[in-house]
């Protein structure tokens, strides 16, 4: 039977070869707002994938009045074009359509961005999500805009571009038409037909520039699902008259808007969040146009993508975080192994890490961006090796992955009777159990490539020198350090504890915070919701400092919902029995004033320290004495360390058994040290 995500799709005159795309993002991978060779190589990774169409930026600004707040393009720079064409002839290369989203942010972006301009918008709304306060677009601004828009269309036009997508849901094009961000009075803002005024006036200036044949499409929110906002109604009106008068070719659906990080998640859901919340409201709009529909919303899963096009709720199915977890998804369910598909578990760090550090990673691929020097499929090595590693978390199970594509005889030991480490320990926080995955897909790939993985095996020097390996890798995590306190650190528990149930702490509970990640923010979610009365005290000045906006939603919903009361900006100094209490004294480094809690049960969260007894047993047998040549492992060359010349096997430790880190870090570690090995 033919799989319906594998049907050609005619788009105007564009054949697309399958159904699936990667719809429209940010991951703010430019450099000086150019799509260089790490934009250029993300998207070429899904065309050789097997994706039918990729679409780059979300946006690429088309104005300087627009500043790049998340790492945009910039494609009001004529300097663009060249960039543009060497990345639709890449992507081309390999038989994918390519497409770019232009906006201008309108007040969804910082003023103090680039050349440090006033952010325009059509009424003086401020923005929650970006707190600027914008200034009312005058008369010369919207022409200037609109003029602004069909230059940026005609540069995609020349720079080899299949098609351009507008972005219409939180920035300055839909703020014209949305009664909730237009109270202007005049032309531009009177009435529902003057709203429109700007957003037509915008496409027929890049029609007349484009022509009739270039593909120009929308993604709009049909429904804006907040108080005085676009209702479905309005919506589908307008989507009507876009249609009549024939100045879109596609529609892209969304519901919901931006303003804040929890409407941006009802958009963009995180684990714990249903799947595809919003795909039975994009069949009804297919339903009611002629228009192509696409749309993409936590779409992560190939079975639910083909029931959306076997059902007819879409015409093409994004599957954007799900590529960036494996862009090689098209190609393997062609090939026959969608089991081998790696799964996207919903974690989002890919979107949080643009707003905390400046791009976008997948927190179990760390090959996705690095595609210049990390590979996503693994070559083989000229000679097999014993490798030895000893540790079942996302670490060594990566490792143990790696080792095995490159052809090694592997073994992996695991001390407990199950594999994941730490993750084990987060997912059994119900909303985020999707993290399993990250664990399942390697187990899987391990019996699929003949690796051995042993659990319920403490791991000696002798255990491990009895296999004979070539090289070992340490991956033994760690275990939760405490913070310093002056006095009182024995009458304390962990987070670790109470999110592996070995503790369930009842009345008063005070959570110390010196970690702001999220084993600390779990812990105390689960106590939140067990009915007991929690304080979370961090000497932070926010709270879940590491945690990004679209992860923090729920647990800043979990502690509203249960009058959590939180504390910044504090310090747990000491902890002592007092009568049936434990008093709890709490001071600052921003002065010497001290007050005191009465509690049941202190909780802490200090990070872990190194798991390394074993490592430091086997240093002086290995050949390099654990030594890792930075140089050679930056420039993918393999490790030639010696040290020791009567060294029997290679040493080297990853993950958190060298200090606390999170999960990319330890599956990055593992990739960018085995694919060599």
């Amino acid at each position: 039977m033919a799989d319906p995500l594998l049907d050609p799709f005619q788009l105007k005159h564009l054949t697309l070869r399958n159904r699936i795309f990667s719809s429209a993002h940010e991951p703010a991978y430019s450099e000086g707002g150019m799509p260089k060779d790490r934009y250029r190589l993300y998207h070429e990774e899904k065309a050789k994938g097997g994706v039918g169409l990729t679409m780059t930026a979300g946006s690429a600004v088309v104005a300087e009045d627009s500043p790049p707040s998340f790492g945009n393009l910039h494609a009001y720079d004529d300097a663009i074009v060249p960039w543009i064409q060497r990345l639709t002839d890449s992507v081309h290369e390999h038989g994918a359509s390519c497409m770019i989203q232009l906006s201008h942010l309108g007040r969804r972006t910082s003023w103090s961005h680039d050349d440090w301009l006033p952010v325009v918008a059509p009424s003086p709304l401020r923005e929650a999500a970006h707190r600027s306060i914008p200034k009312e677009a005058e008369d010369w601004d919207i022409e200037r805009i609109i003029a602004k828009f069909a230059d940026a269309a005609e540069r995609m036009q020349a720079g080899g571009m299949d098609g351009i997508e507008i972005e219409s849901y939180g920035h300055i094009f839909d703020a014209f038409w949305s009664p909730r961000t237009n109270h202007r009075t005049d032309e531009w803002g009177e009435s529902h037909e003057a709203r429109l005024r700007f957003p037509w006036r915008v496409l027929e200036a890049i029609r007349d520039r484009v022509g009739t044949e270039f593909i120009v499409g929308l993604r709009m929110a049909i429904d804006e699902a907040v108080p005085d906002g676009l209702t479905t109604n309005d919506g589908l009106d307008i989507l009507s008259r876009l249609e009549s008068d024939g100045l879109i070719d596609f529609l892209n659906v969304i519901r919901g808007t931006t303003t804040n990080d929890v409407l941006l998640s009802d958009i963009i859901p995180i684990h714990g969040m249903p799947a595809a919340p919003h795909l039975d409201f994009a069949g009804m709009v297919r339903e009611a146009t002629n228009l192509p529909i696409l749309h993409a919303s936590k779409i992560d899963d190939v079975a639910t993508a083909r029931h959306s096009i076997a059902e007819g709720k879409v015409d093409l199915v994004g599957m954007t975080r799900a590529q960036m977890a494996d862009p090689h998804i098209v190609r393997k369910i062609i090939e026959g192994r969608e089991a081998q598909i790696r799964p996207c578990v919903g974690a989002t760090y890919c979107l949080d890490r643009i707003y905390e550090a400046g791009e976008a990673l997948c927190i179990h691929n760390a090959a996705t961006s690095r595609e210049e020097t990390m590979p996503h499929t693994i070559p083989a090595a000229d000679t097999p090796r014993r490798v030895v590693v000893v540790g079942a978390g996302p670490a060594g199970l990566e490792a143990g992955r790696v080792a095995g594509e490159r052809g090694h005889e592997v073994t992996v030991i695991e001390a407990m009777p199950w594999p994941g480490g730490q993750i084990k320990l987060a997912a059994r926080n119900p909303r985020r159990m999707d993290l399993q995955g990250i664990i399942d897909w390697r187990v899987s790939e391990l019996e699929r490539l003949g690796v051995e993985l042993q659990l319920d095996t403490i791991a000696d020097v002798e255990v491990v020198t009895e296999l004979e390996p070539d090289v070992v890798i340490i991956a033994t995590g760690g275990v939760p350090q405490l913070p310093p306190l002056d006095d009182g650190a024995e009458h304390v528990v962990t987070t670790w504890d109470v999110i592996g149930g070995d503790v369930t702490p009842k009345g008063q509970v005070l959570l110390y915070d010196d970690h702001g990640r999220h084993s600390a923010l779990t812990a105390a979610e689960m106590i939140a919701r067990s009915g007991a009365e929690l304080e979370i005290v961090t000497p932070e000045r926010m709270l879940g400092i590491d945690i990004g906006g679209m992860n923090h939603v729920p647990y800043a919903r979990a502690f509203n919902e249960t009058n959590t009361r939180i504390t910044l900006n504090q310090r747990v100094l000491s902890v002592k029995p007092e009568l049936d209490k434990m008093c709890v004294e709490i001071g600052s480094d921003h002065s010497d004033h001290k007050v005191a809690r009465h509690v049941d049960t202190v909780v802490i969260d200090h990070g872990t320290t190194p798991l390394d007894e074993l490592y430091f047993e086997l240093k002086p047998l290995s050949t390099n004495l654990g030594a890792v040549d930075y140089d050679a492992m930056l420039n993918a060359r393999p490790q030639t360390e010696v040290r020791n010349a009567d060294g029997s096997f290679e040493l080297y430790r990853i993950g958190d058994a060298v200090a606390s880190r999170n999960i990319h870090a330890a599956v990055y570690d593992a990739l960018r040290l085995l694919k060599d090995v």
